[in-house]
């Protein structure tokens, strides 16, 4: 059986953009690379499960959890090469066990060991004051309150350290800005 890899080596910081669906982790992720001139890691998930979708018309299963784990995993191994001072990452493990209990109410036993080995620097709290998208995976737009206090309830229960990014449009890339800069003195 495949096993996560390690994560490699990274001189810099890693942040994970975090939190529930149509809150603007991909955009932001970009845009922080931009700023930084650096480099991010996109969500593996969502190619994934796209693919998924497309090739059987089914969703997320138990059994995907890992395997995105693992691919979201390389992603970042191979971002980290690259990146300098900081690394961004649109999602984590930990982002995984959240939907996991979401959806499933059980995470698997290898995912909390993959968050236990992890490390990160910063996580990136993403408010749900964003207009929801739909699009072939989301599916939870009336939820978002209460999945958003799920991130959060995990971000206390790992003991993560974490800010809460809010507002539209490039105020929201200010805000992000504004945090990492606050956190990294």
């Amino acid at each position: 059986m495949e096993k996560t890899p390690p994560q490699k080596e990274f001189s810099g910081k890693r942040v994970v953009l975090f939190g529930p669906e149509s809150t603007g982790k991909s955009t932001l992720s970009r845009k922080l690379a931009k700023h930084y001139h650096t480099t991010y890691i996109p969500e593996f998930a969502r190619e994934y499960l796209q693919e998924k979708m497309d090739q059987t018309g089914t969703v997320c299963a138990l059994e995907d959890l890992m395997p995105i784990t693992r691919g979201q995993r390389r992603l970042e191994n191979e971002a980290a090469k690259k990146a300098h001072k900081f690394l961004f990452c649109d999602t984590d493990a930990l982002e995984t066990w959240v939907y996991s209990h979401i959806y499933f109410n059980v995470a698997p036993e290898e995912l909390e060991q993959v968050i236990a080995l992890s490390e990160y620097d910063l996580y990136l709290l993403m408010q749900v004051d964003i207009p929801w998208q739909k699009d072939d995976i989301r599916d939870r737009p009336d939820d978002r309150a209460y999945i958003f206090n799920q991130f959060e309830d995990a971000l206390k229960k790992f003991d993560k350290n974490y800010g809460i990014v809010t507002g539209t449009g490039e105020q929201r890339l200010e805000n992000a800005i504004q945090i990492i800069e606050q956190t990294f003195k």
